[in-house]
């Protein structure tokens, strides 16, 4: 059975000594507007949320590369293997159709069912060009920080290994290290029936996002995000009792205030439910 009702939920981040999402075309430098409120973009947040469900034993298409379980080097390596993908008759245009190919990929990956996919493949004797544009019911936004953040940049020094055996120091090289001294971000996202009955999306999925998100920075600790530098204080999820929902999500999203501290007050809408899950 496909979900059964509208979801809509909100993580409130807390980041201290940490850069929770560098910016490569700002020298990695968190990424903050001109107004210095900061981001984490939804790209981020969906990486984190693919690899703690990898770790719970779901099967993801798009794995990063230093959690890769199959060994396969590209997407289209994973989705043409028989044994890590679907096969490379699925996207056969000659044997079957998109329609049963979008099936055959939700049903293999939860990442394609939850977050939707693009399969684009060129001209070749198996594929006329063809593409499968899936739409997933699962959206975020981006994370913002309430306040503006205080960015603080340390020069560093990086050795690197010398030629030769490895027995002689090669030459320093300066570098740049920035943090977030400390701020509390906030992110939204839904869960639309209407488009998780085209992926198979289910209940039972998305109890197993809800298991996940409390939890998103458990084992995401690196040098720029020090064990315990990155903290879901709170998910807030709010189920709605049909389909098409009571309220607007921008309705309901509207109804959560979070303060400095990263304690929050929900305005009670009629008829609706929430419930507040604390972070680990």
């Amino acid at each position: 059975m496909t979900l059964s009702k509208k979801i809509d939920f909100a993580l409130i981040i807390k980041v201290k000594n940490a850069n929770p999402n560098g910016d490569p075309l700002n020298g990695n430098r968190p990424r903050a507007d001109f107004g210095g409120v900061g981001e984490i973009t939804d790209v981020c947040l969906k990486r984190k949320m693919r690899d703690r469900l990898q770790e719970a034993g779901e099967a993801i298409f798009v794995q990063s590369d230093e959690k890769k379980t199959d060994g396969m080097p590209s997407l289209s390596t994973r989705a043409y293997d028989d044994k890590a993908g679907v096969g490379k008759d699925t996207f056969n245009t000659k044997k079957t159709t998109k329609d049963a190919a979008s099936i055959k990929v939700c049903q293999k990956w939860f990442d394609v069912r939850a977050f939707g996919q693009v399969f684009a493949f060129g001209k070749s004797e198996d594929a006329a060009g063809v593409s499968i544009a899936i739409r997933g019911p699962l959206t975020i936004q981006s994370a913002f920080s309430i306040a503006p953040i205080n960015i603080t940049s340390t020069q560093i020094t990086k050795s690197v290994s010398g030629e030769g055996d490895g027995s002689k120091r090669g030459s320093d090289t300066m570098g740049m290290k920035h943090r977030v001294d400390e701020g509390i971000y906030v992110a939204y996202g839904a869960m639309t029936p209407q488009l998780a009955e085209r992926t198979q999306f289910s209940d039972d999925d998305a109890e197993k996002i809800k298991a996940i998100l409390p939890k998103l920075f458990e084992g995401d600790a690196s040098s720029a995000r020090p064990e315990g530098s990155m903290q879901v204080l709170q998910v807030v999820w709010w189920p709605h009792n049909s389909k098409a929902g009571q309220y607007s999500s921008a309705k309901v999203h509207g109804s959560l205030r979070v303060h400095a501290d990263g304690q929050c007050d929900v305005q009670p809408l009629a008829g609706l439910n929430v419930e507040m899950i604390e972070g680990f």
